[in-house]
């Protein structure tokens, strides 16, 4: 039985490539390719979502200075509109690994299935409490995109993004059907689309 990260898999040049924000209803949806150092460990690596935010914000440092090359990427609002969440997420994780300064023997992504790449890939479900260098790449996208919701939370006030980080709560959907859409909504998630249509009818009415 696999119990928590196996620190055999860091091996040289392995990237792990996770993604956080394909459930939210607004911002983009940000991924991460880390290729950790054998030499130099990080000790307390951990699926972002099991760890304290004090911790990945202090992980977020330790692992930009360690690894051996790391790249934050994403997808934005319209071509998440445009190509669905899944596709978006696809493209987003493939700018990871192509941004990484140090060309990976083999990509292991986080999920069940991978995205198009130049390297030999591999999906690892659960990856993120299994393989550290996914560990690390699911802290550095978490890390990135909450402190980017936290900046849409000053530019677009009232529906609460800053607790929320985008995703479907009630608070959000109350402040959605109340508000509107903002342009950083996906426009292709069903609650903004009813949002959006409840809006214009009220305003043609």
């Amino acid at each position: 039985m696999q119990l928590g990260l196996d620190f055999t898999l860091v091996e040289e040049l392995v990237a792990g490539v996770d993604e956080v924000g394909r459930g939210p209803l607004c911002g983009a949806v940000v991924t991460a390719a880390v290729i950790l150092d054998p030499a130099r460990p990080i000790l307390g690596l951990n699926d972002s979502k099991k760890l304290t935010e004090a911790r990945r914000e202090a992980l977020f440092d330790e692992i930009r200075e360690k690894a051996l090359a790391w790249c934050i990427a994403r997808a934005e609002v319209e071509e998440i509109d445009r190509l669905n969440i899944l596709h978006a997420t696809m493209l987003a994780m493939q700018r990871a690994v192509e941004g990484l300064a140090v060309t990976p023997k083999l990509a292991l992504i986080d999920g069940n299935r991978c995205p198009k790449l130049a390297v030999p890939s591999a999906p690892v479900v659960k990856g993120d409490s299994r393989v550290p260098a996914i560990a690390a790449a699911s802290i550095l996208a978490k890390v990135s995109r909450d402190r980017e919701m936290l900046e849409m939370d000053r530019l677009y006030p009232g529906y609460g993004i800053a607790g929320h980080k985008g995703y479907p709560t009630p608070v959000h959907l109350e402040a959605l059907k109340r508000l509107g859409p903002t342009p950083i909504h996906r426009r292709s998630f069903a609650p903004v689309r009813e949002a959006a249509a409840s809006g214009q009818l009220q305003a043609s009415s």
